[in-house]
């Protein structure tokens, strides 16, 4: 696989849809691992299916809330996710086991949550009618992050690529850089609509590479700015974005928008059909709208981080939107034809012969020369598209596939479990008395299991000066009448697991 000549041929984006990804349940949010090997989709019953993309299959279904996911974030090595569901729980799971690490509960509904780039410990929470949260895991403690207003607490916020600087936005249109380890305001500016007025931010996204970020506000306009000159500009600087991207017919409004893998596309979602807008940034043209079912609402998007592929989810089905691909045997062998019928073909005299007896043995120049020379085929390259600008390696500890075990209905005898009399035996206990019966039964299930008995998680209650606790999250607010919104979001005290 040379991920290296995936830019060399043709646009970057996708074309056509490429087929749908079904979990069962109602899909509502997904989001690819670093290598785009792994894709995690957030259902409405709570679990979490994670699909190996490269098979499209089910690599691993993780029962994880008794609630809707809303929100999903993968660690950079792969190895750990955390969720948040619609009764105000943040979960860490291990990929690998499907264990919970541990869980966090807010007094109000999680909009999004995001993992430090480079820092495992730390996840940014952003909880609803409140400030953003920044988590750290080992000792469970929270930092709220300074806001510019203190009564417009409707915020979103988001790391930059390195997790060096959090970038919050208010509904007034304010936006605040702050250092991450000591949150300090580094820079501060206002997005206006051309005259004084100001209008909300809906969203803030960052590209994998380079240091470009995007804006997506309510007046249906997305706004591309460059980091290093909002950085530059300081504190209530007045940065020109360097794109104004939007649906000048239509007036749509956007559900979610993010960068292609290489930062040179931007891919926005309607927030009133199943339709995607696809711009390349350089020169802010529209290149493509991909039409989905007519009548349906797009829920959330994700482009592939290193393939021209879209993942889009609506009415609870992942969509896969890719390039058409035409085979084009020249590429291999330039002077491959294709024929339409049979054409007989001359042989030449010596064209099956062993050795040329006629031909003279040239000298060896240049190429040929260097055929003799020992070719390396032990030691492996990194693959540049899945380093970063400031690695030269590649994470050799990082998990990119999940192994599934073969699921056997009636194995005859169990190869990897203990002879059949050894656990029917009683054990002595502590006491001296020997277990039978339930005991017995308890002990066989764990030998076969072979497996101990999973910790249970230690949940954290993260208290939230000033933050309304009877709020519904977005998700559950479109159903029903208000009185069934409170009651579904009303038990999220009781809930233990």
């Amino acid at each position: 696989m040379n991920l290296e000549l995936l830019e060399s041929f043709g646009q970057n984006y996708p074309e056509e849809a490429d087929g749908t990804l079904d979990c069962i349940s109602m899909a509502l949010t997904c989001t690819f691992n670093r290598w785009g090997t792994l894709l995690a989709v957030g259902c409405n019953d709570g679990r979490i299916v994670i699909w190996d993309f490269l098979t499209r299959g089910i690599a691993k279904i993780i029962s994880a809330h008794i609630h809707p996911v809303c929100s999903l974030c993968w660690s950079r090595d792969g190895h750990k996710l955390v969720s948040a569901s619609t009764d105000n729980i943040v979960s860490q799971w291990d990929v690998l086991t499907g264990d919970c690490d541990q869980r966090f509960r807010f007094p109000s509904p999680i909009l999004k949550l995001q993992y430090h780039p480079r820092n495992l410990d730390k996840v940014l929470v952003c909880p609803m009618k409140s400030a953003p949260v920044l988590l750290t895991l080992s000792d469970s403690k929270h930092v709220v992050l300074p806001v510019d207003d203190d009564s417009d607490l409707n915020v979103v916020a988001a790391f930059d690529r390195r997790g060096e600087y959090i970038y919050t936005g208010n509904a007034k249109g304010k936006i605040l850089v702050l250092k991450t380890d000591t949150q300090d305001l580094v820079a501060s500016f206002r997005v206006t609509t051309g005259t004084s007025n100001t209008t909300a931010i809906k969203s803030i996204e960052f590209a994998r590479k380079g240091s470009c970020f995007l804006i997506n506000t309510a007046d249906r306009i997305i706004r591309v700015y460059d980091g290093r000159e909002i950085l530059t500009c300081g504190r209530d600087g007045e940065p020109e974005p360097m794109q104004k991207l939007q649906d000048l017919v239509n007036r749509t409004p956007w559900k979610k928008c993010c960068f292609s893998g290489d930062g040179e596309y931007i891919v926005a979602g309607s927030a009133r059909q199943h339709a995607l807008y696809i711009w390349e940034k350089s020169i802010g043209n529209l290149v493509k709208i991909l039409h989905g079912t007519r009548g349906e609402l797009l829920l959330d998007v994700a482009w592939h981080p290193v393939r021209p592929i879209i993942a889009s989810i609506s009415s609870g089905v992942v969509s896969i939107w890719a390039q058409n691909q035409v085979e084009n045997w020249s590429a291999f062998a330039p002077d491959f034809k294709e024929l339409d019928e049979n054409v007989e073909y001359e042989e030449r005299e010596s064209e099956f012969d062993i050795e040329d007896e006629d031909k003279s043995e040239p000298e060896q120049t240049g190429a040929d020369a260097a055929e003799d020379e020992e070719v390396d085929v032990t030691s492996v390259d990194p693959i540049v598209a899945f380093c970063s600008s400031d690695e030269e390696l590649e994470d050799y500890k990082a998990l990119l596939y999940l192994p599934i075990a073969p699921e056997v209905e009636d194995p005859e005898e169990n190869p990897f479990g203990p002879p059949p009399d050894a656990a029917g035996q009683t054990t002595p206990a502590e006491d001296g008395s020997a277990h039978s019966g339930g005991g017995e039964k308890k002990q066989r299930q764990t030998s076969a299991e072979g497996a101990p008995p999973k910790k249970k998680a230690r949940t954290t209650t993260i208290e939230l000066q000033g933050v309304p606790s009877d709020e519904v999250h977005p998700l559950l607010g479109v159903k029903g009448d208000s009185k069934s919104k409170k009651k579904t979001a009303g038990p999220a005290e009781g809930i233990e697991r």
